[in-house]
């Protein structure tokens, strides 16, 4: 947020005011604090649960791969078409986390911790993608039906639920609170149900001989796919669009805030993502009046003990940790100085002359 030039004008001694930024009272009250002590840190590195999930799968879809030519099999071809996706979307992931760690700079002040953002969008779109040119295959060889090895789709997928399913538990951990996590994690655990499908489909075609199974199973376990990826791609885009993130409801944030004592209203209040694990806020704050004959040092010393009340109270109900805030001086609220009787006028919407700046 860009802060407007103040000017300063000492009030005179030994009178008191009705709000701590008395002598500031004919400039419109552009004061912002910077929540410094609710940041969340950078997100857990999972670089080494990366390297090991790209390295086994891999290795897994060359060989799927290779099996899948030999055996005539579409759901061992699909899921290896799948299965390269992830390890696409894998790298995309951990590189993501990588520059979202990247110190801010000039340019960019929060860093590039939206990379986690659009890497969650990126992996959700391919994996309806890959989905759709799956179900496109299936429905092919549903009117050309090919001869396939039932027996080897399924001790070739057998493998596939080890690996993806292990990959799967390794993510699973980061996956509650990052959505860049979660979209790795969802890309691993739709590789097991694809590769539990494909050993269905095997079995029942090595007992019934049917060859159509394959293609049946295969658009199966796409449905549920997508069916799974929506939520994915949807909260993903919404973070790309600056909203809110899921997991905050702005109305409770705007009454938390407004139950803490000092405020008397509040207005301009923003939520928006900086990444997948990290949310900012700003929030134009209308505090009460001090008590009368209270002094200015006094006036500040309450105001500071709210805004410090209020960056915790975010940090720790709503997990926002980047909170700035903008405090002003009830509206129409006369000073208290016998002397003084000019009126604190806090900033109309339409005449707000601040500057929100999100990075």
């Amino acid at each position: 947020m860009t802060t407007m030039p103040h000017h300063s004008h000492e009030p005179a001694k030994g009178t008191a005011c009705s709000h701590y930024d008395h002598e500031h009272h004919t400039h419109g009250h552009e004061h912002h604090h910077h929540g410094g002590h609710g940041h969340t840190h950078a997100p857990t590195s999972f670089g080494s649960t990366f390297l090991i999930a790209i390295i086994l799968n891999t290795l897994y879809l060359v060989g799927e791969a290779g099996w899948g030519f030999a055996a005539h099999s579409l759901s061992l071809l699909a899921d290896a078409g799948h299965n390269l996706s992830d390890v696409l979307s894998l790298l995309a992931a951990w590189g993501a986390q990588i520059l979202a760690r990247r110190t801010p700079s000039e340019r960019f002040t929060y860093g590039l911790k939206r990379a986690t953002i659009l890497t969650a969008l990126l992996n959700a779109t391919i994996l309806l993608l890959v989905t759709g040119g799956i179900i496109w295959q299936a429905i092919w060889h549903l009117i050309h039906p090919e001869t396939v090895q039932g027996q080897t789709i399924s001790i070739v997928a057998g493998i596939g639920i080890l690996i993806n399913g292990g990959t799967a538990l390794l993510l699973m951990k980061g996956s509650h609170h990052d959505l860049n996590m979660r979209g790795a994690f969802l890309h691993m655990a739709s590789d097991a149900l694809m590769a539990l499908g494909v050993v269905i489909a095997g079995v029942l075609i090595t007992l019934t001989g049917l060859s159509y199974i394959d293609p049946l199973a295969s658009l199966l376990v796409s449905g549920l796919i997508i069916w799974g990826t929506w939520s994915l791609l949807t909260h993903a885009l919404g973070l790309a669009l600056d909203g809110v993130p899921q997991a905050i409801a702005p109305r409770a944030v705007e009454n938390a805030l407004r139950n803490l004592p000092e405020i008397a209203d509040l207005h301009h209040l923003h939520i928006w993502p900086i990444s997948t694990t990290e949310t900012a806020l700003t929030v134009h704050l209308v505090l009460h009046p001090a008590p009368q004959g209270c002094s200015a040092l006094e006036a500040q010393a309450r105001t500071a003990a709210l805004l410090a009340q209020a960056t915790t109270l975010l940090r720790d109900k709503f997990s926002i940790g980047h909170p700035t805030f903008q405090v002003e001086a009830p509206e129409n609220t006369l000073c208290a100085t016998p002397n003084c009787n000019t009126p604190h006028t806090a900033p109309k919407e339409t005449d707000c002359t601040h500057a929100h700046h999100h990075a």
